[in-house]
């Protein structure tokens, strides 16, 4: 391992073929190495040998190939030596975006590795690495996850320049300032961190910083490798970061003080910090009517309370708390349960693990039949446990009724906590009834409590308490009357307008 790590930081030779084979060699002889050999007439009976290395599929040379082949033919070069040549093509011949020198093997394995093209002089101990990037990838669509009625049909797409440039365009401030590192031993991954200067919070920022700073890591694939090394140390299932693929919703969080994170290589994003109210928003909710996205939030919060704890209160009303029913709702329930072998508790779980069997069969399959197998499969399969008589036609009820509700909510990650907290409830409502619900309702507010995103409380404004946030938690009022920002998280500047 030291005996590479030093071979990589040796210094380029003044021999051209030596350069090429420590390359070749570097990368194992792969075939989408490039190696093209140019010869450059420097005066009507001297020229000097170069060549220009570069990867396959990474690298697009059209316009620098063209830039070379006029500085070739042309008649009237001066009489350079190979210094003097690679400064002339640095500073006159190449029209591409960037050129950086390269003086050893790590910069220039690097550089190549990430689509720049490498041009190397005989004669000359440094070299070229040119912006000749080959950004090909998804076009930019509508995101499947995050889908609205009314707002931007834009979504982030796997190249990372692009993802920036849609910010840009959003976010049209000289203020909007983007850090890029590279991290993972191996892979090299491109983070860039967002942010706009004169909002937000310095501690913040360079809590951020310094997290990214410490990751020490092979390979970063997806934003969620970065998402699980910067968390807060906290045991939890609910999520402290918040994650999206829409560029409307990161420009929003970013105007608010918050601190967004792209990984090259996917589209999702991440937001910092987050809060627990954050999840029930949607970037629709700011693109309607305000009384209209107030009656719409307040319905996802009706719809997080369903999917919680429908399944436990129905358990614990039936097994033990059968006085609470109406006398006729009770007979009712009582005779679809007659024939019916297991109590509430097994006939919850039966029909709560074949739900999420099906719900992950459906994401697996190809979509052109997956949707189809999903909804089949539930009413068929619904109505013949009905039929065999394994569960409840009330069971059957509950359990779709909570199915739905957790499609209400905008954040997919939110409805997978859910789902982990539901079953744990429905142990409890089994075990000691209404007693046992309360019981695990008091202990997940306490742990809801405790929980921060970097440093800030995750149940702010909540807890604690700031009356000037009411105006876009619960509710969502007009614009006119948001004059400030968010006092939950800090940031320099908290006027978002002033009043008229």
């Amino acid at each position: 391992m030291v005996e590479e790590e030093s071979t990589m930081n040796d210094e380029l030779t003044l021999r051209l073929a030596d350069n090429v084979l420590h390359i070749r060699q570097g990368l194992g002889n792969s075939d989408d190495v490039t190696v093209r050999d140019i010869q450059i007439d420097v005066s009507s009976d001297r020229f000097i040998q170069g060549a220009v290395i570069y990867i396959e599929g990474l690298s697009n040379l059209h316009s620098m190939i063209d830039s070379l082949r006029s500085c070739c033919s042309d008649g009237e070069q001066e009489d350079f030596d190979s210094d003097q040549l690679l400064e002339h093509f640095k500073n006159v011949v190449i029209s591409t975006g960037t050129v950086e020198d390269i003086v050893n093997f790590d910069d220039l394995f690097n550089s190549l590795l990430s689509g720049s093209s490498i041009l190397l002089l005989e004669g000359c101990s440094s070299g070229l690495a040119i912006g000749t990037k080959e950004l090909t990838g998804r076009p930019v669509e509508e995101p499947n996850t995050q889908s609205v009625v009314r707002g931007p049909r834009e979504g982030f797409t796997e190249i990372l320049r692009w993802n920036t440039a849609m910010l840009r365009r959003k976010i049209k401030d000289r203020r909007l300032w983007m850090e890029t590192m590279l991290i993972g031993r191996v892979t090299k991954t491109e983070v860039t961190v967002v942010y706009v200067k004169h909002i937000v919070s310095e501690d913040v920022l360079q809590e951020v910083r310094q997290r990214l700073a410490v990751i020490d890591i092979d390979a970063i694939l997806e934003s969620n490798y970065i998402e699980e090394e910067i968390l807060d140390k906290q045991i939890t299932p609910f999520p402290t970061i918040f994650n999206t693929e829409r560029p409307d919703v990161v420009a929003a969080g970013i105007m608010e003080g918050r601190v967004a994170i792209l990984v090259d290589g996917t589209p999702f994003a991440l937001l910092v910090p987050a809060l627990f109210t954050q999840f029930f928003q949607s970037s629709e909710d700011y693109y309607q009517p305000a009384d209209f996205s107030t009656l719409i939030r307040l319905l996802r919060f009706l719809s997080f309370g369903l999917a919680l704890l429908t399944p436990s209160f129905y358990i614990a009303i039936s097994t033990f708390h059968q006085e609470m029913l109406p006398t006729t709702l009770l007979y009712n329930l009582a005779s679809q349960r007659e024939g019916v072998p297991f109590p509430a508790f097994i006939e919850a779980i039966i029909m709560e693990v074949t739900f999420e069997i099906l719900r992950e069969a459906s994401v697996r399959m190809p979509k052109t039949i997956g949707q189809s197998i999903s909804i089949v499969g539930t009413l068929v399969i619904g109505q013949a446990a009905v039929e065999a008589g394994l569960v409840s036609a009330a069971m059957v009820i509950v359990v779709s009724i909570t199915a739905i509700s957790n499609f209400v909510l905008p954040a997919f990650n939110l409805g997978i906590t859910i789902r982990i907290i539901r079953f744990l409830l429905m142990m409890l409502a089994a075990s000691f009834g209404l007693f046992g619900i309360f019981i695990g309702i008091i202990a997940l507010v306490i742990h809801l409590c405790g929980l921060t995103s970097f440093g800030v409380p995750y149940m702010s404004p909540l807890a604690p308490f700031h009356l000037s946030d009411q105006k876009d938690t619960l509710f969502r009022i007009s614009f006119p009357h948001m004059m400030k920002r968010p006092k939950a998280f800090p940031q320099k500047n908290p006027v978002r307008q002033k009043r008229r």
